[in-house]
């Protein structure tokens, strides 16, 4: 039962939250919602996690705002939803009101039209969620480090929060939410909200999230979790097993808000704390507002893989704090978001390793300029109907990124700095288009300071194809030194025993393998094995591009470690690349027998990206 003052505390917090339009006027062709007509402005979330049925169970609460009171009705989206009834509070009373699941669309889900006796304060939609919800993962006890208890956790981005909240699933939109989680004892919920640090593992939590953020950033995780406090803003909460390697590893993140709060402003968020997810979580990192989702793949002991908290952190003013009104526009989010993730490494750990990693990335971005759809290497996508999700390639990212780079470079960090601290000012709290953007940039950067970057040039980089001829080219002379030594190994001048590899960053070992020849012979892989034991490295990126070396040169020796690689992590950056050159060649038999083992503790958006190679 709930503790009444428990209860009355959360009541007053949830009282307090604004009801406040923060609808972007966008056209979003992946939700069914009449935003039009009437928005959500706050969400109650009332859930049971059910581990044996592997469903949330429970109501959401939409507080309503009406720009039309004709003909009222509220449609929501929804994906492989059970919707059990919909109730209407009008003046003061609830009233049961007719609902409608519609056709069920491919990719968008089944839009649900609640028919409204008038125009309602409040609708409740109680439903369950099922195991096919593609925003969740269950896991089982066996599936966990501790092996005791099972773990859930949400993963909404793009449009995977309508599969466990009937919601209006759009950017354009921003909502605060308020809720209740009921978990099976002594597991802990955390959600991207107010978490408490001296939270009792009673089974019954409570979440306010005052700020309006949009829906794919609602976030929930559940499992045998431990907290500790990294400073006075920022914890880890983890399986027990990490805990003490996550907090030694992620201490520097104080010092990476302190500085970015220097260059951007405030913190809008209050806390920043982190949730070390199990290794299946498909994705480097989430950045949901006060509890960033983390894959434990970036513990190296050494801090040499934090770039990505870095990243997530980055979000906070890009990305949750400013948003893309449309996942076409996803570029806002994420090229800025690479950018801010970038300053932010030069402040806390030097310009040489922030070059190093602009560097590395570039040569990412080069690989997938080669294999997309031209259409696709443009800032400004065109989805055409697909899936959101094919959007987050480096393209956004990347190009983003040096895009901004470039007019870091061409304007000055005196000016550029100020112009983009006004731009998370400006539209704090809101979702913007690339429309939306240009014509604010032209106003405050490149018309405000004419001749230096023309309108032609801001349309080639955001709407043109591929890179501009003069686009920045991120060069270290550490890799400079790193070539120079693989060319005295590769044309028989060196030993490698003889190389000065001690000293090597990851970095610069990630550098040193991605450059190597795709045509190596059996006596040269063995080599690079026996004398830097890469098959055996600890390092997930650094065994990321052994093995897709090893693979493409056909370096048997790795079998058994990939195949423990495969099987242990989920993280779609480092095994859906794997798998797809595996299923290309003559390991493709073998790939498959390992897939048919790992993909069940693989996230649902894991297994949709491998599922077609061994079709």
């Amino acid at each position: 039962m709930l503790n009444h003052a428990k209860a009355a505390l959360f009541t007053l917090a949830s009282l307090l939250c604004l009801t406040t339009s923060y609808v972007t006027n966008a056209e979003d062709s992946y939700t069914d919602a009449n935003l039009e007509q009437v928005e959500s402005t706050h969400l109650y979330l009332d859930l049971f996690v059910n581990f044996d049925e592997k469903r949330l169970e429970g109501f959401v609460e939409h507080t309503l705002e009406w720009s039309d009171k004709a003909k009222p009705k509220l449609v929501v989206d929804t994906r492989d939803l059970v919707i059990k009834s919909t109730y209407a509070l009008l003046n003061g009373q609830w009233r049961s009101a007719k609902f409608e699941l519609g056709k069920v669309h491919p990719v968008k889900g089944a839009p649900l039209t609640i028919y409204l006796p008038g125009a309602a304060e409040k609708v409740r939609i109680h439903y369950h969620s099922t195991p096919k919800a593609s925003g969740l993962q269950w896991l089982t006890k066996a599936q966990t480090a501790g092996k005791q208890y099972p773990f859930m956790f949400s993963q909404s981005q793009a449009i995977h929060a309508r599969s466990w909240i009937p919601v209006q699933d759009t950017p354009a939109m921003r909502v605060t939410y308020s809720a209740r989680i009921a978990t099976p004892k002594p597991l802990l919920a955390v959600m991207s909200a107010d978490n408490s640090a001296n939270t009792e593992k009673d089974g019954d939590y409570h979440f306010s999230m005052p700020q309006a953020i949009p829906p794919y950033l609602i976030a929930i995780g559940v499992g045998d979790l431990e907290y500790k406090a990294m400073s006075k803003q920022t914890a880890i909460y983890a399986e027990s097993y990490i805990l003490d390697d996550a907090v030694a590893e992620f201490n520097d993140t104080q010092e990476m808000m302190d500085q970015t709060t220097n260059i951007y402003g405030d913190y809008a968020w209050g806390r920043y704390d982190l949730l070390v997810l199990p290794p299946s979580f498909p994705f480097g990192g989430m950045e949901n507002p006060r509890l960033s989702f983390i894959t434990p793949t970036v513990i190296a002991g050494d801090k040499s893989l934090v770039n990505l908290i870095a990243h997530e952190l980055a979000h906070s003013w890009s990305g949750n704090l400013v948003t893309n009104a449309t996942w076409e526009d996803l570029w806002l989010n994420e090229g800025f978001t690479s950018y801010v993730e970038n300053r932010i490494m030069e402040e806390v750990f030097g310009e040489d390793r922030a070059v190093m990693e602009q560097a590395l990335a570039a040569d990412s971005l080069n690989g997938d300029l080669a294999s997309l759809d031209k259409d696709d290497t443009r800032l400004k996508l065109s989805l055409n109907g697909r899936d959101p999700d094919v959007s987050f390639s480096e393209i956004p990212y990347v190009k983003g990124q040096l895009f901004l780079i470039y007019l870091e470079q061409k304007f000055g960090r005196d000016k550029f700095d100020p112009f983009v601290k006004q731009y998370f000012d400006d539209y704090a709290f809101l979702s913007l288009t690339t429309k939306d953007f240009v014509k604010y940039v032209k106003k405050h950067l490149t018309h405000k300071y004419p001749g230096i970057v023309s309108d032609e040039k801001l349309q080639e980089w955001i709407f043109g194809t591929g890179l501009p001829a003069d686009a920045p080219q991120p060069k270290s002379d550490a890799f400079k030194k790193v070539k120079q030594s693989q060319h005295a190994w590769l044309e028989g001048k060196a030993e490698l025993s003889s190389l000065s590899t001690e000293k090597w960053t990851v970095h610069e070992w990630l550098y040193f393998i991605n450059e190597l020849p795709r045509n190596l012979s059996e006596e040269h892989m063995l080599q690079l094995d026996q004398s830097f034991n890469l098959t055996n490295s600890k390092n997930a990126e650094i065994a990321f591009a052994w093995f897709n070396l090893a693979i493409e040169n056909g370096y048997q020796a790795i079998n058994p470690k990939l195949d423990q690689y495969l099987s242990s992590i989920g993280r779609g950056k480092l095994i859906v690349p794997l798998y797809k050159r595996l299923s290309e060649g003559e390991k493709r038999a073998w790939a498959h027998e390992v897939y048919k083992k790992a993909r069940p503790g693989y996230h649902p958006l894991a297994q949709s990206r491998i599922d077609p190679f061994f079709k």
